[in-house]
Formats: C-alpha cells, sequence, structure tokens
C-alpha cells in the first residue's frame, strides 16, 4: 500500500510516521511535488490540510482511493471531479469536538462576565464596577448540527443555558438540541435567542447565510460566536450591525480573510473578541490527529472501509 502525506515546509511531520510506515509504503511531498507524490498511491493523507493543491494533481491520482484530511472543514480541497469520483473521503472527525465547545462556552463567559472590558481596564490601571451578565438561563441558538454542534450544545446545556439548533431539516425531537430549526428559517427565529453559535460546515448552501437580513433580526443585545468558518458570515454586514448597534457583540474565531488583514474595521470595534482560527487547537491537537489517521490506516490495511466517510456532495459527514 502506498500512502501520499502531504505537509508544507515549515510543519513538523506526523510523531507517528515509522509506525505508518510500518503499513505502507510512504511519500512525503509538498504542494510543488504532490503530482509526483500521488501517482500511484492508493491513500492521501492531507497533513497540510487547507492545501487546495489536490485539484492541479488530480489527473495524476489514478490509483488513489482513500483521502483523509487533518481537519473537520473539507470545503478547501473538494472540486467536481473529486466530488464525483469513487474515492472515499474522511475527515478529523472527533477531534475538535470538546475543545471548540470549550472554546464557545468560553467566548459566552468572557462576554457575560465583562472579562474583555475588565482587562482593557486594568491596563488603564482603572478600578471599575460593574454588574455582569447571568450565563445559566441564557439562551443559545447552534446553528449546525453536526458533531461539533453537538458537543456545543451538550456543554452549553450542562452549565444552564437553554440551546436550540438549527440545521438542514426542522424537528422536535432531536437528542441534543431538543427543537431544531431550518436553517432557511433562521431570520424568524434568531431574534429569541441571547448568543448564536455558528459552527455550520461551509457548503454552498451555507455561505453567507449570516447576512443583513438575519443579524437585523437578532436581539441588539445579542452576541454573536463564529467558530466554523469566516465564510458563513457576510463580514461588511456584520461590521454595519455591530457599529449601529444591531447586535451587541461578536466573538470571531474565524474571518473571511486570513489572517485578518491589519487595515480590518474588526480589530477596533470594542465589542469584537478575534482569535486566529483556534478554537479546537489544544496542545497535543497534532499527535492526536496523526493517532487518528494511524488508527484509520490500520482497518484500512485490514481491508475494513473508513469510519465516517465524508459526503461528498453535501461536504460533511452525515
Amino acid at each position: 500500500m502506498r500512502v501520499a502525506v502531504l505537509t508544507r515546509d515549515g510543519l513538523a511531520d506526523p510523531h507517528n510516521l515509522d509506525a505508518i510506515a510500518e503499513l505502507a509504503q510512504v511519500r512525503l511531498c509538498t504542494a510543488d511535488d504532490l503530482a509526483d507524490a500521488v501517482a500511484g498511491a492508493d491513500v492521501l493523507m492531507l497533513w497540510d490540510y487547507f492545501s487546495a493543491a489536490l485539484r492541479e494533481a488530480w489527473p495524476h491520482a489514478e490509483a488513489l482511493r482513500w483521502i483523509h484530511v487533518c481537519a473537520a472543514g473539507v470545503d478547501a480541497m473538494l472540486f467536481d471531479e473529486l466530488r464525483t469520483s469513487d474515492v472515499v473521503m474522511t475527515n478529523a472527525r472527533g477531534v475538535f469536538d470538546g475543545p471548540i465547545a470549550e472554546f464557545v462556552l468560553a467566548s459566552i463567559l468572557a462576554r457575560d462576565k465583562s472579562l474583555h472590558e475588565s482587562r482593557a481596564l486594568q491596563r488603564e490601571h482603572r478600578w471599575v464596577w460593574r454588574e455582569t451578565r447571568r450565563t445559566t438561563g441564557s439562551s443559545a441558538l447552534v446553528i449546525g448540527t453536526g458533531a461539533i454542534g453537538r458537543a456545543v450544545a451538550r456543554l452549553l446545556r450542562a452549565v444552564g443555558l437553554q440551546v436550540t439548533g438549527a440545521g438542514r431539516t426542522a424537528r422536535t425531537d432531536d437528542p441534543d438540541f431538543g427543537t431544531v430549526i431550518a436553517t432557511d428559517d433562521l431570520a424568524e427565529h434568531v431574534g429569541a435567542f441571547d448568543n448564536v453559535v455558528a459552527i455550520a460546515p461551509l457548503t454552498e448552501q451555507t455561505a453567507g447565510l449570516v447576512d443583513a437580513r438575519v443579524l437585523a433580526a437578532m436581539k441588539p443585545s445579542a452576541h454573536l460566536i463564529n467558530v466554523g468558518r469566516g465564510q458563513l458570515v457576510v463580514e461588511a454586514d456584520l461590521i454595519e450591525a455591530l457599529r449601529d448597534g444591531t447586535i451587541a457583540a461578536a466573538s470571531l474565531d474565524v474571518v473571511e480573510t486570513e489572517p485578518l488583514p491589519a487595515d480590518s474595521p474588526l480589530w477596533d470595534l470594542d465589542q469584537v473578541a478575534i482569535s486566529a482560527h483556534m478554537s479546537g487547537d489544544v496542545v497535543g491537537w497534532r499527535d492526536e490527529l496523526a493517532d487518528q489517521f494511524l488508527a484509520h490506516l490500520r482497518r484500512y490495511a485490514a481491508g475494513q472501509a473508513p469510519d465516517h466517510p465524508v459526503d461528498k456532495e453535501r461536504g460533511y459527514v452525515r
């Protein structure tokens, strides 16, 4: 079995590369030589999980049977020829669920307890007494009902938030959300929630989902948290909504253009908290990704199909 591992300069190799090499012939490559490495390869591991280099190398991937993406989102590497092929795709399902859920909870608590404001006052050596918001009993709408969204829902509910989901299909008996509203009807329901969490996969249907219409329907006191993809939110509409008080706050771990340009107005809005696409990246996460691939590879070498394949038409694990 031949496994191509797409990496990039400056990125450390998987820590268990020797163990992977016991199961297969390993071809380490970068985007520049992916076409040569993928020729004749059975498996492609996208260690550089944001690379879109496979599209150009695709004509050389005649033997490829399985692609594993070391990330939760696969939008960056999907293209028509891959979607319609028989190649199985898997992702890092399960690795980021807990860390991202913790990050969402931390974002809500930081805003409710005025921690960002307290830090700013501390830098100015100012002692200013304020009242904070009670988190228990507040509400959250989680847009995205996949594995990460469910982890978010369970954690928020555990600390006393009232949680509702938003997904492709409305229902009232979901085990983690209870009620799930249809994302097509987002503007009709979003005004009922104190916190709105975007964690949906980026697809043609979800791109620009949170736009001026949805933002205008939110509570003036609402807090938007985006830990999915920057393109889920129309950034120009969000900036305007924050400037004119349509919504009160935003915590953004992802933005439309990453890194966020130095001249973006988001940097200077006091009610915005920005982090560098790191909500799921806890200490040891790279090793966990490598271990997950090795476990998949062992099953694959034993003749078992990869677990939890991505629906390539929809762009996520169903």
